[in-house]
Order: structure tokens, then C-alpha cells, then sequence
């Protein structure tokens, strides 16, 4: 395993993250092909043995139960100090004012809840999950600059967001001397690089850690355009992505396949290589159902692509509405 810094700050992170998303009860939330805990617990202790440090979850997945089982697990099998636990606040987790959003009240309701059900004094990385145009930034930002200075969070970090938003976000932090955001948690893989027009370059400029999420465009491109898998039968969300230009994403799965078959490698890791490769990304998140998912996250992180390999996966790419906001 490889580990880098998350952009300025002095948090060491694994080069690939493990997306939780897949872990939780698969009668709460949206997600009939979650884990529950007694399936969830090998991958996170396979994770664990390969190095994997760091672990993204949020407290909607699954309704909090995501949450619940990585804090178990890892209170099981790793030391507090040992792994680097980020979570997010924004979606709707009970009725009222304060159940979703980024107001005051909410994220301070939201964070003790995050707390409980992860078993642990701190969150190393907060993330609001979306941006919420009803709260005033400065509102947001002071409040999450007291759960630093509270010891309840350690780092900040924000998720997927048009660039001028972050940015009017790091500057109400500036003006109000409140924590910045060390991280952004985007959307991006070839399928949708709309990312690259705006945001990367300012993340770049700013050194501000980038942690894509889908970066297998939820398994599209791990798999033949055909194929289904009773994930993709059943995501409601993932039923929103990737339909703008279906012709050209077809002809990058199948570059992807082109490369991936002589090298006798899976999609996934070419895939993955892609992401990994690009400058401004620290590390991506997979998620992580099945053994050979993080087999070929691994596997990823030694595959250097030649110039050559690189032009056939962008050739077909074309321009995008930014999804998944």
C-alpha cells in the first residue's frame, strides 16, 4: 500500500480509500445489496491486512447502519490511531429542521449522531455531502470550524459542488478565520470528466486533496456495456448516471477492454489506473462488496498506462452536464 498526504494538511491517507457505501442493513436506506455485518466484517479485516488505512462512509447509508458496522469492525480489529475514519452530513436522517442539511442545528445533531454510531471521540475527515443553498455559507462554515476546535472533527471536507460554491466556502472560512476544507470528494472517471474544466485546476491551485467518488462509474466500466448485476437492476441513484451519451460511453468500456484484455488484467484495474494517474487526484474511493474489488484497487496502484493507452481511453469522451450533485 502506498499512502500520500490529503492536500496541505498533515493527514496521511491510504492511496486507495474504502468506500462503505455497500456496508449496512439491507432493510434500512435504499440498498437491497448491502452487507450486513457478518459480510461486511471480512472485507473490512481484507482492507485492514493490505494496509488500507482510510474509510469513507456517510450517515445516510443504509440510515446510519453503515456507519454502525464500520465503527464496530474496526473497534474489533484496529487501533483508533491506525485508521482515518471519514463520514458526511447533509442528507435527511429524521423529520425536522435539524434532521438534514448544513445549518448549525443540524450538523450539531448530526455529528453526535455520527459519533455514537461509529463508536469513536472523533471524526478524522467531516464531509458535507452536498451543498445546501438554503443555509448561509458562513453559518455552515463556523459551525464546522467549532467541531474542530471542539476535538469532535479533525479535518474538513466537502463533496460534490459547482467550483464557485467551494470557492465563496474556503472564503467565508478565510474572512471568519474558521477552519478550510483540506479535501473535495468529487465526481469523476471516464465517463464524466467535467471535472477537469474547474474543478481539479482549483484543487490543484489551492493543494486541496481530491478523493473522487465512482471512480468505476458505478461498475460501468469494470464490466462489458452489456452486462448487468443486481446492484445495477436496483440503484436508484446509479439509474440517474451516465445516460447523456451512451454511444460514446460505449466506445470507452470498450477501450477499456481493449487494454485491459492482452495486459490480462480486469477493466476495474485499468480503470482505476486512469484516475489514479491524473495529477490532481490523492486517492480514489472503491467500493468494496466483493474480494476481488479491492484485489483490483491494489493491482491499480502498479499499473502505469502508456502515453498510447491513455489517448485510446479520452479519445471518445465528450462533453457532459455535470451529474451526481
Amino acid at each position: 500500500m502506498e499512502y500520500t498526504r490529503l492536500g496541505s494538511s498533515g493527514l496521511v491517507i491510504s492511496k486507495i480509500v474504502v468506500g462503505c457505501m455497500g456496508f449496512g442493513d439491507p432493510s434500512r436506506g435504499h440498498h437491497a445489496w448491502s452487507l450486513d455485518l457478518e459480510h461486511s466484517r471480512p472485507l473490512i479485516r481484507q482492507a485492514l491486512e493490505a494496509g488500507v488505512t482510510t474509510f469513507d462512509t456517510a450517515n445516510v447509508y443504509a440510515y446510519g447502519s453503515s456507519e454502525e458496522i464500520l465503527g464496530q469492525v474496526l473497534g474489533e480489529l484496529a487501533r483508533r490511531d491506525e485508521v482515518v475514519i471519514a463520514t458526511k452530513v447533509h442528507g435527511r436522517m429524521a423529520d425536522g429542521p435539524n434532521g438534514a442539511g448544513l445549518s448549525r442545528g443540524a450538523i450539531m445533531t448530526q455529528v453526535d449522531a455520527s459519533l455514537r454510531r461509529l463508536r469513536t471521540d472523533y471524526i478524522d475527515l467531516y464531509q458535507i455531502h452536498r451543498f445546501d443553498p438554503d443555509t448561509p455559507v458562513e453559518e455552515t462554515m463556523e459551525a464546522l470550524h467549532d467541531l474542530v476546535r471542539a476535538g469532535k472533527v479533525r479535518y474538513l471536507g466537502a463533496s460534490s459542488m459547482w467550483t464557485w460554491q467551494f470557492a465563496a466556502m474556503q472564503h467565508a472560512a478565510d474572512l471568519g478565520g474558521w477552519t478550510r476544507f483540506v479535501a473535495m470528494q468529487n465526481h469523476y472517471n471516464l465517463l464524466m470528466r467535467e471535472e477537469e474544466r474547474e474543478m481539479l485546476p482549483y484543487c490543484l491551485d489551492q493543494n486541496i486533496g481530491v478523493i473522487p467518488w465512482s471512480p468505476l462509474a458505478r461498475g460501468r466500466l469494470a464490466r462489458g456495456w452489456d452486462t448487468t448485476t443486481d446492484r445495477s437492476g436496483t440503484d436508484r441513484f446509479g439509474a440517474t448516471l451516465y445516460r447523456q451519451s451512451q454511444d460514446a460511453d460505449r466506445q470507452i468500456v470498450e477501450a477499456v477492454g481493449k487494454i485491459a484484455s492482452p495486459r490480462g488484467l480486469s477493466r476495474a484495474v485499468v480503470a482505476l489506473a486512469w484516475v489514479l494517474s491524473k495529477a490532481a487526484v490523492t486517492a480514489p474511493i472503491v467500493g468494496v462488496t466483493k474480494d476481488h474489488h479491492l484485489t483490483d484497487a491494489l493491482a491499480a496502484l502498479d499499473l502505469t498506462l502508456t502515453d498510447e493507452e491513455t489517448a485510446m481511453l479520452e479519445e471518445h469522451y465528450i462533453p457532459h452536464v455535470p451529474e451526481g450533485f
